[in-house]
């Protein structure tokens, strides 16, 4: 199971597990009520088991706490349906899967993405996009619709000059330096960061190798205003809607973009990595 979706998991438990404490229960007690298996409720609670909604139910009755039941149905249907698997996403190629998250990016106003080691979707040149999703058809070998997944992918870039939409990017300098296709490729790409920079809606920071950091790495992940996030595994996309877990990646995402550098010390972090792809091989 994907990390992200287990951390959900853990999540939906730790509230069942306030619930539990506010109605001043010991997990045995709990368990006694509902007919359960003394061990039930602790996998509730640490996620090692999903509840049904008859679980659900029973937990807020014995626990005194009907008023918590519908959102607690919904969060777990959420949790099931967040996680995509890749290959039934893809069993026709790349260019449905493309298709499919253009509705979500034009409803939001508001982006606000981390990637630690690839350049972002929005930003990417043809070459580059090409590069990568040639090795991603290899990887999970699905049907080759290379020309029409990179054209659906350049499409959504319309939106960063489209309405009054916010693009904030933080990159790890990594990002800069993961060779994606040629060196002139990867060139190309660096340039047309430089270009988007230009941009003012478009507000870009990356963090520094050596930074002073003042939370650790993770993997990248997308927030659409305050609705949704969306974060890429080897394995599956998982959507995340509820705002408890939404705020979480909001405190992470300000606390990524406060180890960043913009402007000018970006542009010569962006100018450096060019340098380096481009430099004759000694």
């Amino acid at each position: 199971m994907p990390r992200q979706l287990q951390q959900a998991r853990e999540a939906l438990g730790g509230r069942l597990r306030e619930i539990r404490r506010d109605a001043s229960l010991s997990g045995r007690e709990l368990a006694a009520l509902a007919g359960w298996h003394f061990t039930k409720v602790s996998k509730l609670e640490n996620g090692k088991q999903h509840p049904s909604d008859s679980d659900l139910r029973l937990w807020c009755t014995h626990c005194r706490a009907a008023e918590e039941l519908a959102d607690l149905i919904a969060a777990a249907h959420n949790v099931e349906s967040m996680y995509i698997e890749w290959r039934r996403q893809m069993k026709f190629g790349l260019k449905r899967p493309q298709e499919a998250r253009t509705p979500a990016y034009e409803r939001a106003r508001l982006f606000r993405i981390y990637e630690p080691a690839l350049i972002p979707g929005l930003f990417q040149t043809a070459e580059y996009a090409t590069a990568l999703m040639t090795k991603v058809i290899e990887f999970f070998d699905i049907p080759d619709d290379l020309d029409h997944a990179v054209a659906a992918r350049l499409e959504r870039q319309r939106l960063l000059y489209s309405a009054d939409r916010r693009f904030q990017i933080v990159l790890e300098e990594r990002a800069l330096r993961t060779r994606v296709g040629s060196p002139d490729t990867m060139a190309g790409q660096l340039d047309r960061l430089l270009t988007l920079m230009n941009i003012p809606r478009v507000a870009l920071g990356i963090i520094p190798d050596m930074a002073e950091r003042l939370t650790t790495p993770a993997a990248g992940f997308w927030i659409f205003d305050d609705e949704t996030v969306q974060i890429e595994t080897v394995s599956a996309e998982i959507t995340i809607t509820q705002h408890r877990e939404i705020a979480l990646y909001a405190k992470k995402f300000d606390l990524l973009s406060r180890s960043t550098v913009t402007g000018a010390r970006a542009r010569a972090l962006i100018i450096a990595a060019q340098q380096a792809v481009t430099a004759p091989a000694s």
